[in-house]
């Protein structure tokens, strides 16, 4: 029996079917409650849709798209001042300020979309194909022409099938995913550090004796909506260092996050004399670890190695709380590196509307995606 696959589009996550939590349960970025986060505190210049994929009746699939425009983003990112980065610049706003993601542009790794165990993957991508070019056309009805979609982050593996359907598609790679994986063996932070090289050890050793002084506190809603702006301006004094941005976060991101996530958000706050000096955030999900955005007042990070030790507490709550990996994403690859987390090449499917741009999208992309040198370390014995 041929069975009909179909789909539909929201714009609020109040309309999503009932049933949509249960294909999300393994995933907590594709959870109604995590996609009302999204809706409500997203940047400015970003527009969140949701995907229902339907056999019959049945819901089968679910999948998150984000559309930025960046004629409202005030920077790409302020670090780096050099020629290629004015032409990169000019590049984006002209050729590339309009881009669809299937995906979220604001984690690292398969966070796209989650489809029922048994279902033809193959169809079901077909029919995602389709909603996707639907999307664009309801996008380019309301005024808004979509220059590049873009569907990412997967694995080697993770990406075929989708090759297979979007054959027009350039297949990309960027910065990888920076993991780290913990032993079963390790049920405490000293565990940890007793399987770190010497080296390492030392480093260790090092950075803990620079924070003294330091206060860290896992901060309430209540701690959290006190300090908004501090924590605010932590973030985007960090945000806007960075070699490359395509969204700045609301200014009530973090408060509303905690406000729908509760305990499956936790955000730290560092204090020294009193100040709040640098924060972090971790998310809940399953028994991975992600981490999300963080903030440090610049001269302090330095002098107290603020990023190192933020990373080290990250390292010791998982492993305390029996999670199973710690997903560190992208940026900052060897300090990452340097406590213990490995890459993970990701790829994605990339495509411009301009048919002459999009027969030279590799070159066109390496002006877009900044190229990192690195070197991986490995801490361990």
């Amino acid at each position: 029996m041929n069975t009909t696959y179909s789909f539909q589009i929201y714009k609020s996550a109040s309309l999503l079917p009932v049933e949509w939590n249960s294909l999300a349960a393994n995933n907590i970025f594709l959870t109604r409650e995590y996609l009302e986060v999204l809706e409500n505190s997203c940047p400015v210049n970003m527009t969140c849709h949701f995907i229902a994929l339907f056999e019959e009746e049945k819901l089968i699939g679910i999948v998150l798209t984000q559309f930025l425009f960046a004629e409202k983003l005030e920077s790409f990112g302020e670090r780096d001042k050099c020629l290629k980065t004015s032409v990169r610049n000019f590049a984006l706003k002209n050729f590339a300020s309009h881009v669809l993601f299937v995906g979220n542009n604001m984690l690292t790794g398969q966070n796209a979309f989650i489809f029922d165990k048994n279902i033809k993957e193959s169809k079901a991508i077909k029919t995602l194909h389709k909603a996707i070019n639907q999307l664009k056309k309801d996008l380019k009805e309301s005024g808004k022409k979509v220059h590049i979609t873009s569907i990412k982050d997967f694995t080697a593996k993770e990406i075929e099938p989708l090759r297979a359907e979007f054959k027009n598609n350039y297949t990309f790679s960027t910065q990888p995913n920076m993991i780290f994986n913990i032993k079963e063996s390790w049920k405490t932070e000293q565990n940890y550090i007793d399987a770190l090289s010497k080296k390492y050890r030392d480093q260790y050793k090092r950075a803990r004796k620079k924070s003294e002084g330091i206060i860290k506190q896992q901060m309430s809603l209540s701690d959290i909506r006190q300090y908004e702006d501090i924590i605010y301006d932590l973030y985007f004094h960090v945000a806007k260092n960075a070699p490359f941005n395509t969204f700045f976060l609301a200014r009530n991101h973090f408060s509303f996050f905690k406000e729908i996530m509760g305990d499956n958000f936790l955000l730290y706050g560092y204090f020294l004399d009193e100040k709040l000096i640098g924060f972090n955030t971790l998310i809940k999900n399953g028994n991975v670890m992600d981490t999300y955005f963080l903030g440090y007042d610049e001269s302090i990070q330095r002098e107290k190695m603020l990023y190192l030790n933020m990373l080290y507490d990250m390292i010791a709550y998982s492993i305390k709380k029996g999670f199973r990996e710690i997903v560190f994403a992208r940026t900052a690859l060897e300090i990452k590196s340097s406590v213990g987390a490995k890459p993970v090449k990701m790829y994605g499917l990339i495509t411009h509307s301009n048919a002459l741009i999009n027969h030279n999208i590799s070159r066109f992309f390496n002006y877009l995606e900044p190229k990192t040198e690195w070197q991986e370390r490995n801490p361990f014995k």
